[in-house]
């Protein structure tokens, strides 16, 4: 091993999900196996760094100020609004094609023991949703965890000086401690079809 190499896997190991194993078939990949492919991933991370931003209305991932699903108009017409903790289990709701509405991403869930405040959480701008009154229902679609559920009691005692927004929490199908990322459709449109009154 060279300190190059074992730079670049100690790197690709910070990648969630990827481990020590992972890391180094990786490393091996680029390197040696197919060393113009990495040239190819230097410039799309460079480019994607430099121009994919968060929406600034839902926090998905987009291009320019506003995220496509926001900037969809058949989508706001419901009034409903889709919490969700990352932006890859809004990529999986999407997948699912259970849900035709819009989404806010939290980019994290309350932790006190990690140090994760309502403060570092994309709150503000959901404040700002609901302060315009276009937001009639939040469904709060938030891991079955502990952390999961503080937040949700977080949102829905927030969402209280907002009378006339319902809140609803699936978990109909979800497994206890599971996340939305890893559901399948059916998983995802049975959950959200048995949510109830949070």
């Amino acid at each position: 091993m060279t300190p190059a190499f074992e730079a670049l896997q100690k790197q690709l190991k910070r990648i969630p999900g990827v481990g020590y194993r992972s890391a180094e078939r990786m490393a091996v990949h680029l390197l040696l196996e197919k060393p113009d492919s990495g040239d190819d991933l230097i410039q799309a991370l460079s480019y994607a760094k430099d121009h994919v931003k968060a929406c600034i209305q839902c926090g998905n991932i987009c291009e320019e100020e506003l995220c496509s699903i926001c900037q969809d108009e058949r989508r706001s017409g419901s009034g409903q609004v889709c919490v969700v903790e990352h932006v890859s289990d809004l990529l999986a709701m999407e997948k699912s094609g259970a849900y035709r509405g819009l989404y806010h991403v939290l980019h994290g869930k309350l932790s006190p023991i990690h140090g994760v405040g309502p403060e570092d959480l994309n709150l503000v701008s959901l404040e700002k949703r609901l302060v315009s009154g276009d937001i009639k229902e939040l469904i709060l679609a938030l891991p079955n965890d502990i952390e999961g559920e503080a937040t949700c009691h977080y949102i829905q005692d927030q969402v209280k000086r907002f009378g006339s927004v319902s809140v609803s929490r699936i978990g109909f199908g979800l497994p206890s401690g599971g996340s939305v990322l890893y559901a399948d459709a059916v998983t995802l449109k049975s959950a959200l079809e048995g949510r109830q009154e949070f």
